[in-house]
């Protein structure tokens, strides 16, 4: 008897533990080195099959969502704008309801859920944040003509909207400009790192086992 209630208890442990690990696996923390794209998916071997999976949905290359992404949030799942204070020390709320790996603002993504049929999809979530960042990437060519490798242009209207990029709203906005071309710079570094590893990343968990 004593026995089994043994078993019993090391297997509410054992399941404890893997609710924990599959819970820390959602909300992985930002890659170590974000500047080189292999080592991003290397230490996150899920966010690699979501990107190609993205890429494969929407006709755009891997690199600029990634690019976006991390100009965006750095990776991380739960960044939030600053919080606002008045007189130092009194909160009167953040700057937008910017959220989650693609600072998706609360009004853009509900479009995405309805446009997309992802009413499941999460903000936190890398593979719904990646998919969002697709759809945009998409739906800015169709509305305002601008390639999906057009990393430049691409950001002008994520940051500002397709309304604001058709108006000129980022034409006063030095800072912005130059935040763009960095979201470009970075897509097209990306895009020349990946080409070198993509291979490795295709390559399934049983290949790895054996000869790696």
């Amino acid at each position: 008897m004593n026995k089994v209630h043994f078993d019993k208890k090391n297997l509410k442990s054992f399941i404890a533990l893997l609710l924990v690990a599959t819970l820390t696996a959602c909300s992985s923390a930002p890659p170590q080195n974000t500047s080189d794209l292999c080592e991003i998916f290397r230490e996150n071997r899920s966010w690699y099959k979501d990107a190609a999976a993205a890429s494969e949905k929407w006709g755009m290359p891997i690199a600029l969502p990634m690019s976006i992404m991390y100009q965006e949030s750095s990776f991380k799942h739960n960044a939030r704008p600053p919080m606002r204070w008045f007189i130092g020390f009194i909160p009167y709320g953040r700057g937008s309801s910017a959220y989650g790996y693609s600072q998706a603002k609360t009004v853009t993504w509900d479009e995405y859920v309805k446009e997309a049929d992802r009413f499941w999809a999460s903000r936190d979530d890398f593979a719904d944040a990646i998919d969002f960042i697709g759809w945009y990437i998409d739906k800015t060519q169709r509305l305002n003509n601008v390639s999906k490798w057009d990393g430049y242009k691409q950001y002008l209207n994520y940051h500002e909207g397709w309304g604001g990029y058709r108006r000129g709203s980022y034409k006063n906005k030095a800072w912005l400009q130059t935040i763009a071309r960095r979201v470009d710079d970075r897509a097209k570094i990306y895009s020349s790192q990946l080409k070198k590893c993509e291979k490795e990343l295709q390559r399934g968990w049983l290949w790895r086992l054996l000869f790696s």
